[in-house]
């Protein structure tokens, strides 16, 4: 007999086929119905009745596994994985496994873009040519800045982090200092990248890039401290996950000047309310957590999940798992 999936976000038809050739598929898909807490709810029944589940954007709580004694694997189409509590499925003996590596060139390059964007003014510039205020040869009220030969601070050096230290570096000639965990000897070989506190990070870099997963160690890493600690001419990206920044404090450094500007992809809330004051920044680039959203690379997030899904249901999956310990029991 097939193993029971449920489907909570919309695949590619193709990656849906290929699950439904190894098992038998019900969808829940928030389109459904007429409330988040409706889908919810409607979900939390389905996993009572499922031995897997794939999907992404939805906080699976403890309290929603109670009931889902079948369960044995979560995949999600991200590689994130802070919808989850992750000792909880490994006490439950629940395989979690995401999407780490077929993201990173896509979510670097934004990043990249990011960099780009808020050094030469890129849409700040834009609206004001479509408002109709280009009348002759621009001046200084429209100079940016180079990014070319600047310092370029990566909190992270992890598979994304080390794509944008090889952009930087060998694209922009930048020098690259990061913070990490562990050393990344392979980044520095290449790159010249060089491990550094995160306060000298912070205080001698021009532009600064979050690249770090969600953690209580890393919620609110960025604060009014660290914001001060930077120069007042560096720009803070951030397209890893918006609560590592303290948006009330960046929105404060933001207006006053502690801090030249900021390229975001990710907020605390999202999506980002309409009355936030970094909507009205000219000196914030905001996109739509927009990371790995190519066609291309949202296709191989969807079938890597599903081929995740397909493998730990078989007891053959050895890669791409989030809570390895779980594969020890």
């Amino acid at each position: 007999m097939q193993p029971r999936i449920v489907v909570y976000k919309s695949l590619p038809a193709d990656v849906l086929a290929y699950l439904r050739e190894h098992t038998h598929v019900d969808t829940v898909y928030p389109e459904q119905f007429d409330s988040r807490e409706a889908f919810v709810a409607a979900l939390a029944e389905s996993l009572t009745q499922a031995d897997g589940a794939i999907g992404a954007s939805v906080k699976i709580p403890p309290s929603m596994l109670e009931s889902a004694k079948r369960l044995r694997v979560l995949s999600t189409v991200s590689v994130g994985i802070d919808n989850f509590d992750v000792p909880d499925l490994t006490r439950r003996g629940i395989v979690l496994t995401h999407t780490p590596d077929v993201l990173t060139e896509s979510t670097a390059d934004t990043v990249f873009a990011l960099i780009l964007a808020t050094a030469r003014r890129v849409v700040e510039l834009a609206d004001w040519v479509k408002a109709g205020h280009w009348k002759g040869s621009i001046g200084e009220a429209q100079y940016g800045v180079e990014v070319q030969g600047k310092t370029l601070g990566i909190v992270g050096l992890g598979r994304i982090g080390g794509a944008l230290a090889r952009r930087a570096a060998l694209g922009f000639n930048m020098r690259v200092l990061y913070t990490n965990r562990s050393r990344n000897e392979a980044a520095e070989r290449a790159y010249g990248a060089r491990r550094v506190e995160l306060a000298r990070l912070l205080g001698e870099s021009d532009f600064v890039c979050l690249q770090v997963p969600l953690t209580d160690e890393t919620r609110h890493l960025i604060g009014a401290r660290e914001l001060r600690s930077m120069k007042r001419s560096a720009i803070l990206i951030n397209a890893s996950r918006g609560a590592t920044v303290d948006e009330a404090a960046i929105i404060a450094a933001l207006s006053d000047g502690t801090i030249a500007g900021a390229g975001l992809d990710v907020f605390e809330e999202e999506p980002l309310p309409v009355d936030s004051p970094l909507l009205r920044m000219k000196n914030v680039v905001a996109l739509p957590h927009i990371g790995s959203a190519t066609h291309e690379t949202r296709h191989a997030m969807a079938r890597c999940a599903a081929e995740n899904l397909v493998d730990a249901l078989a007891n053959r999956l050895s890669r791409n798992v989030a809570n390895p310990d779980v594969l020890k029991s």
